[in-house]
């Protein structure tokens, strides 16, 4: 049985085309630091020999610049640069790669009096003059703060939606068609709202699928797969990610698990439900990858759902995040979070900071913290039963 394929325009990404029928691309991104060249080249080797279509690959600095110019140097594979928070470096970045990542609610960060609109009109023009793609890269833990203020706070798909048809309208009106979006949450059920919703409006712009901060295997894979078979199978999608929190070593396996999803899906091997633990403990996680800042960030998360298999039962969310870029954001919605900072980690709950605390002290604080969350939903739920 063939994929049912929505009628999206093509879009070459160096010696691939992404859209128009052409066949779902299954991409990945380096967990190592860009700087260390060797090992960012080794690691984009074993992603193309493990079957990945693209690899992305951070940038945050012009040190970071220089190194990717070197790895481009040294690899063939079809490179995506994200910008991060820097949008700027895609001058120096542009001619060495195939594809521009940026977010839209991190255009904010760099120069913040200038309309959102000229950064992309800069991006755009950048990418046409040194045979660029780009995708537009909306995420739920980082959308235009000008968007979020737009909705209630319990709405929030309608920003990352709106968002994105916005940087669509603006592109197009510029002559600037050779792009995607992808519309990314944590939450498989979000996920494939928004992107059924953007798919009706916006038939034509090729999509990148994924669930962000999946977490560690099977978790991650699992909630993955819900998202992209009730996309996919409707027709919707181009391309694919499977964001999951590996040791290095292991980072092929988000591909091997993105072309088996894929394969299933072919053949009819889909699950009928949506729902993924409801009611029970949700613990996400952000893939590894470069913009990590300590390795110990994929350990702690191993251990975080170690620790807590005590509170399964109870409908709470935990989030470990192991960058400034997706911490400090990222974590607002769950209910106790974590987000790695070099030699320490960040504890919240919800959007209040409780403190910075040492990898080898985490875990206690965070048993006190979900101790106290599950006392206090007890008793709500005690005081509210009649």
């Amino acid at each position: 049985m063939e994929l049912p394929r929505n009628p999206t325009r093509a879009v070459p990404i160096g010696n691939l085309i992404i859209g128009d029928g052409n066949p779902i691309a299954v991409q990945s991104m380096t967990a190592t630091k860009t700087r260390d060249i060797e090992a960012t080249v080794t690691q984009i080797h074993s992603l193309e020999v493990a079957g990945a279509d693209l690899v992305r690959v951070a940038v945050d600095s012009p040190k970071d610049v220089e190194a990717l110019i070197e790895v481009r140097a040294q690899t063939k594979a079809n490179l995506v640069v994200d910008l991060q928070e820097n949008y700027r470096l895609a001058e120096r970045i542009a001619p060495h790669v195939d594809k521009i990542r940026y977010n839209p609610g991190h255009l904010y960060h760099q120069e913040r009096k200038k309309p959102w609109q000229e950064k992309v009109k800069f991006l755009a023009e950048i990418a046409g003059e040194f045979d660029c793609a780009m995708r537009v890269g909306v995420n739920c833990g980082s959308v235009d703060p000008a968007k979020v203020e737009q909705y209630d706070p319990e709405d929030t798909i309608s920003p990352m939606l709106e968002s994105a048809l916005d940087h669509c309208e603006l592109l197009d009106s510029i002559g600037f068609t050779r792009f995607v979006v992808s519309l990314k949450d944590s939450n498989p059920e979000n996920v494939i709202e928004v992107n059924k919703r953007f798919a009706e409006r916006r038939p034509d712009v090729p999509l990148h699928l994924g669930v962000t901060e999946a977490g560690m295997p099977p978790d991650g894979v699992i909630k993955t797969r819900i998202a992209f078979e009730q996309l996919i199978s409707r027709g919707i999608g181009d391309t694919i990610r499977v964001s999951l929190t590996l040791p290095n070593a292991r980072k092929g396996e988000e591909i091997q698990a993105g072309r088996q999803i894929l394969e299933d899906i072919k053949n009819g091997r889909v699950r009928s439900v949506v729902d993924f633990n409801k009611g029970q403990l949700n613990i996400i996680s952000c893939p590894s990858c470069s913009r990590v800042e300590n390795e110990a960030f994929v350990d702690l998360a191993a251990d975080v759902k170690e620790m807590t298999q005590y509170a399964k039962k109870h409908d709470i969310t935990i989030a470990v995040m192991g960058c400034r870029v997706n911490g400090p954001g990222e974590t607002d919605h769950a209910d106790l979070g974590l987000w790695c900072a070099p030699r320490h980690v960040n504890l919240k709950r919800q959007s209040v900071h409780l403190g910075a605390f040492k990898y080898d002290e985490i875990l206690d604080k965070l048993k006190t913290e979900l101790d106290a969350l599950i006392e206090e939903k007890q008793k709500t739920t005690s005081s509210a039963s009649p």
